[in-house]
C-alpha cells in the first residue's frame, strides 16, 4: 500500500500532470469567457441578419418519448460559432507569436555580428 501511494505521489509531482491541471484549470475559464461573447455577442448580432432564430421548440414525439432536436441543434450552432471564435483567437495569439520569434531571430545573427566586430578589436588593440 505503501508503494502504491509513493508511486502515486510520484505521478501527481511531475510536471506534466500539474501542467494538464493548469491546462484544465485555465481551459474551464476559457471556456466560460468564449462561452459569454458567443452568448451575449456574437449571437445577437447573427440573429440580426436572420430574424433570431430559435430552434429549442423542435421537437417530435414517438410512443410518449420526446425529443428535442430543436435544442440539439441550438447546441450544434453554438459549439460551430465557439469552434470558429476560438479558432480565429488561436490564429491571432499564432501569429503574434511567430512575428515575436522572427523579430528575436532577426536580432540573434546582428547581436553575434557585433560580439565578432568587439572581439576583432581586442585582438587588434593589443
Amino acid at each position: 500500500m505503501l508503494e502504491l501511494i509513493k508511486e502515486f505521489k510520484e505521478f501527481i509531482s511531475r510536471g506534466n500532470v500539474i501542467d494538464l491541471a493548469v491546462g484544465v484549470i485555465i481551459g474551464g475559464a476559457f471556456t466560460t469567457i468564449v462561452k459569454s461573447l458567443v452568448d451575449y455577442l456574437i449571437n445577437p448580432f447573427i440573429g440580426l441578419f436572420v430574424g433570431g432564430i430559435d430552434f429549442s421548440e423542435l421537437v417530435f414525439k414517438v410512443n410518449g418519448a420526446t425529443f428535442k432536436v430543436g435544442s440539439f441543434l441550438n447546441a450544434v450552432i453554438n459549439f460551430l460559432i465557439i469552434a470558429f471564435v476560438v479558432f480565429l483567437m488561436v490564429k491571432f495569439v499564432n501569429k503574434f507569436l511567430i512575428r515575436k520569434k522572427e523579430v528575436v531571430a532577426v536580432a540573434a545573427p546582428e547581436v553575434k555580428l557585433l560580439e565578432e566586430i568587439r572581439d576583432l578589436l581586442k585582438t587588434q588593440d593589443k
